[in-house]
């Protein structure tokens, strides 16, 4: 998975999984450009790439506004030249079953997870068609495929966020563009830290590997998309789930 060289841009990136995505990217040789709303953890995000030597530019922005997307893009090829690897990472939860969802709480969901993604892919993909280059993924989530009472908003903007990614890599694949999608399943975060221990268990109880994932699990598989030895891979959503859904 040698990325030496290669420019990548991360959203979502300050912290979780998007933040393990951002070094294992610079782990394997990429410079790497950092996004998210949370400006703090950023900028610990770009100096720890720095310190393993490899250059980092962090970017406060909001996914939901294309024009800030449209200026993070601007940005990193102001700095960088090129861009060769895009993760649209950047997501949030407004959990509560449908009778109580609130418009507010959908709409939310909708334009960070899927316009968010529809933001920075627009903004990015005319300078891949230019170099006839790039690699483009997409963090969906194993409910976009299976459904999660009390995640009706969530669900239905990962599955979006497929069908998305199967679209544009059909459009983009002749010109050396990749387009691939990956859907972690229960993943050990702080979120999932928080959760007592008994409802935890029945958590794991439900994956056949009796395990939670790790954000190194995603951010494995996606330096593997980021690279060049995934090339003849477009238009996939690779499923990171110990076998909960499959």
């Amino acid at each position: 998975m040698n990325l030496k060289n290669k420019i990548a841009v991360v959203t979502g990136a300050a912290q979780g999984i998007g933040r393990v995505i951002a070094l294992c990217l610079a782990e394997n040789g990429a410079d790497v450009v950092v996004s998210d709303i949370i400006e703090d953890s950023l900028q610990e995000v770009a100096r720890e790439i720095e310190k393993n030597g490899r250059a980092a530019l962090a970017v406060k922005m909001n996914v939901s506004v294309l024009s800030e997307c449209e200026d993070l893009i601007k940005q990193a090829l102001d700095r960088f030249g090129r861009i060769d690897i895009l993760v649209n990472n950047a997501g949030i939860t407004r959990d509560t079953v449908l009778l109580r969802m609130k418009e507010a709480q959908w709409d939310q969901v909708m334009q960070v997870n899927l316009k968010g993604t529809f933001n920075c892919t627009k903004a990015v993909v005319r300078s891949m068609f230019k170099q006839k280059y790039g690699r483009i993924i997409n963090i969906s989530s194993v409910t976009g495929a299976m459904g999660n009472a009390g995640q009706a908003n969530y669900s239905a903007s990962k599955a979006a966020v497929m069908g998305f990614t199967k679209s544009i890599a059909r459009e983009y694949a002749h010109c050396g563009i990749t387009v691939n999608a990956v859907a972690p399943g229960f993943i050990k975060t702080a979120m999932t830290d928080a959760i007592p221990d008994k409802d935890r268990e029945a958590m794991i109880a439900q994956i056949p590997a009796k395990r939670l994932g790790t954000p190194e699990d995603v951010a494995n598989t996606v330096c593997f998309l980021a690279s060049d030895v995934s090339s003849y891979i477009t238009g996939q959503v690779i499923h990171i789930n110990g076998g909960l859904y499959t």
